[in-house]
């Protein structure tokens, strides 16, 4: 995925507003934290998963999850963007989504992709 793929994949969801973050691109929701690139490692800063699901993703694909030390309590992973695929990312931000969005945009957001 390149970084205009990644980028034209976050402000698909409604709402989402760029920022910058410790010099990189940083995306927000309702004033909360949605996602973020890291510059270190050209790597996406996914949230709502599970310490046991970033173990798997990172046996499952170990080239593209990874966390660092500062990420090891979060229920996080990180994913280089050149090798995340671009509906696993989409799938990623949905959950985000759906949990700090609010309940109208997530119905109206829903049902816009239904008619779709």
């Amino acid at each position: 995925m390149t970084p205009a793929e990644m980028e034209a994949i976050v402000m698909s969801f409604p709402g989402v507003e760029k920022g910058m973050s410790y010099g990189s691109p940083a995306y927000k929701l309702n004033g909360k934290f949605f996602t973020r690139l890291r510059r270190d490692d050209a790597s996406m800063v996914i949230m709502e998963v599970s310490l046991d699901e970033r173990e798997m993703l990172m046996e499952a694909e170990p080239g593209t999850f990874h966390f660092t030390a500062h990420y090891r309590d979060y229920p996080c992973v990180l994913a280089r963007i050149d090798s995340l695929h671009p509906g696993s990312f989409r799938n990623f931000l949905e959950r985000r989504f759906r949990k700090i969005a609010k309940k109208a945009a997530v119905k109206a957001w829903e049902a816009q992709a239904a008619a779709s």
